[in-house]
Parts: structure tokens; sequence; C-alpha cells
């Protein structure tokens, strides 16, 4: 290490655990110094929040879990906006937020029903009713007066799950992307490359540096301090963590011109009329997002982990269930286009409850450990730790004095 400096910070993982981490320590009057250097090192070759980080929802709640984490992330969030002008930069916004109940309507067919060399019109044939008839039947459906991009005719059942100001959103990849170009403005070094192992100097019983693989050459970055939050790669580097995986696969649909989508996000229960398999019951969840960007994500499974992000897979068959599922109860979206089709993996604490958060110094000093975030950010008692020290001690392949290699 340099004499010049009193920290070296490594943080494993470009996702949003890893890039906020990177922004705070950078903005942190007592660290943002010549004294620190932050590092953020990340596998995927197209750069950060290529994971669950840029493939969520996005959602900002009051009413979310637990308290103690949500009473200080949501006003910092809402710091954050304004801050660094978050309505612009990453989607910031508050939305209505319910929860929806109802029948699906099977489309006959994939398409618009527009003929070819003509542009979509109406043909007028509602034109007779009463002006108020759509909002007539949205208000006996329970629905908002705003929330006109579901069917009122297939619902049954419609509650609000906050007051107003209690849910906001962001789109999350630019959040994630944000955080870490904020961070880059303060000083944070971003590296492309694959985190293999967590350097410890055993005699000392501290992180000495983490080794990672560039083009297929082996390299070190020195350091004080570890970040690890790789998400659910993060057992790959130190197999001890408790975590399991869990896919998720999600679309985003862009309604057709002169549509506009009401900010709302519907956690619904849909009887769906499948044609191959009968009635069942389906629960997408919708996001409308900011420039009338509709994002959908449906259930998950339990598929294997890839080497690297950038190897994740994406059943089209399973993108396609989630557009079905929502276009059965929204004109706008059945008749609107799906822009992306994409699957991420969600990081899960095996033993229960999550995330774990904190230091770790009974594995190392300055090693801290930052993951196990399924959809919501949770605290437990999953601290780092009481993973058993001598459970590190026995995967370790040691060279005395040097590091520590966890095999993948």
């Amino acid at each position: 290490m340099s004499n010049d400096l009193q920290r070296q910070v490594v943080i494993i993982g470009g996702g949003i655990i890893g890039c906020t981490t990177a922004y705070y320590l950078c903005s942190h009057p007592a660290l943002a110094s010549s004294k620190t250097k932050v590092t953020l090192i990340e596998a995927s070759v197209r750069g950060a929040a290529q994971g669950a980080s840029g493939k969520a929802g996005g959602l900002v709640a009051k009413w979310a879990y637990p308290k103690e984490l949500v009473n200080v992330s949501f006003p910092e969030h809402v710091r954050l906006a304004q801050e660094h002008n978050g309505a612009q930069r990453w989607g910031w916004r508050f939305v209505g937020c319910g929860s929806w109940e109802g029948k699906g309507e099977l489309a006959q067919d994939t398409g618009t029903g527009v003929g070819q060399g003509g542009d979509w019109k109406s043909l007028e044939k509602t034109h007779g009713l009463d002006e108020d008839w759509g909002a007539k039947k949205r208000k006996e459906a329970g629905l908002p007066d705003d929330l006109d991009w579901v069917r009122a005719d297939l619902t049954e059942g419609y509650s609000p799950m906050a007051p107003a100001g209690a849910t906001a959103q962001v789109h999350p990849y630019l959040f994630t992307t944000s955080m870490l170009e904020l961070a880059q403005e303060r000083g944070c070094e971003f590296v492309q490359g694959k985190a293999t192992s967590i350097d410890i100097d055993d005699s000392a019983g501290k992180v000495t540096g983490v080794t990672y693989t560039q083009d297929g050459t082996e390299h070190t970055l020195a350091a004080t301090h570890v970040v690890l939050a790789a998400g659910v790669w993060s057992p790959r580097i130190l197999p001890v963590l408790p975590i399991t995986s869990t896919r998720a696969h999600s679309v985003t649909i862009h309604p057709k011109p002169g549509v506009t989508i009401s900010p709302y996000v519907l956690f619904t229960e849909v009887l769906f009329p499948s044609a191959t398999r009968g009635p069942q019951r389906v629960s997408p969840e919708i996001y409308a997002r900011p420039h009338n960007e509709v994002y959908a994500c449906g259930p998950g499974d339990d598929s294997a982990v890839p080497e690297t992000v950038d190897e994740v897979e994406v059943d089209q068959a399973a993108c396609e269930s989630i557009r079905e599922h929502v276009a059965s109860i929204s004109t706008e979206l059945r008749e609107g286009m799906v822009d992306k089709r994409q699957a991420c993996f969600l990081p899960v604490v095996s033993t229960g409850g999550g995330p774990i958060v904190g230091e770790a110094s009974k594995l190392a000093k300055g090693l801290v450990i930052a993951t196990g975030h399924t959809c919501w950010v949770r605290i437990s008692r999953n601290d780092p730790s009481r993973v058993d020290p001598h459970m590190l001690r026995r995967v370790s392949a040691t060279r005395p004095g040097r590091r520590g290699q966890y095999p993948n």
C-alpha cells in the first residue's frame, strides 16, 4: 500500500448495493480525501447493473419492511432525488399502488387488427354511450378515476395499498448507474474483471486484497477493506455464505403512440383463461414507469446460477406468459410493443431472513459482507460474524502470509 494512503477499499459487485456503497464512501467527509482510495470491480463486460439491480421493478415504499430500514431509506431516496435531479436522471416519482383482482380475457390473436398500409383508427362504435360511461364503470369497480389502463369490466376488486405519498419508484438501472457515475465523479475507480478470491493475511487475520481475472490474466488489487456485494455470486468468492437464488423474468412494454399510462403499481390476482390448461390463477406485478414504459414481472424459478451475469439465459416462453397475463386485463398493454424480455437472479439467504450485512471481523478484519437482498432489502440477525470462521479456514487453500483462496 502506498505510504500516502490510509485506506484502500475494494467493492466486489456493480449492483445497487455496490454502487451506492461506493457513492456514500466517496461522499463521506471522513473518507473523501487523498488518504482513501475506493475501487469497484464488476464481472460484466457490459458494465454495472446487469443483474437484478438493473432488471427490478424499482419500488420505493414507506410501507415496506423492516421499518428500521424503511424509516431511513425512504427519506434518503427523497434527499438523493432532490440533490441530484433524480426525477430526470433516474425516473424518481411518487406513484399510486394497489391490489387488483379480476378476470383476464384471452386474446383471439396477437395482432392489433390494423391492416397493412394504414394506421390505427377508431370505428367510433362507442360514441353513442354516455360520456361518463367509462368513469362510471371504473367507479363501480372501485378503481381510481385515473387508473384507466386496466379493464373496468374485468375488475372484481381494487384496494389501495398505501396513502398518497407513501409509494414511489426509481428506474433501477438508471438509479444504479447514476450512483456509480456520481461515485466516479468523487474519485471511485471502476475495474471490469471477475473477482476470484479475497486475499487474507492469515497470521494477522485481515484482508490484504482482491484477486481477479481480466481477459484470462490474473491481477490483484491491494486492499485494507473489502466489501463483498456480488449478489448470488457472493458464495463463488466466499463459499461459506448461505446464499441461494431465485431466477425472475420480466418484460417492458411501450404502449402505442398517443396512449398514456398513469403512474400506478399494481399487484394483481388474475383468473387467466388459458387455452391449453384451463383457468389458472396468475399474479403478475405491473409497474408504470416514466416515459410511458411499463414493467411487468412474474413468478420465480430455481434455475442454476451461471458463471457470470453475462451468461444468464432468458426463457422466452416465460416472458411471453407474462405479456399474455398483463395483456389479458389491459387493452393498452395488449396493443403495446414489448421492448425487453429479460431475466435475473435474486440472492436469497437459505437459512431464512436476510440480508447478510455488516463487518465480518471474525472471518477477517476489514471484510464487510452485503448480500442476500431479495426483492425487498431486509434486516435480520444473519450477522456475517456468525458465519463459522473455522469453516472459512477449512475451505481455504492457504498460502500462509499471503491469501486465502476460495475455490469456485
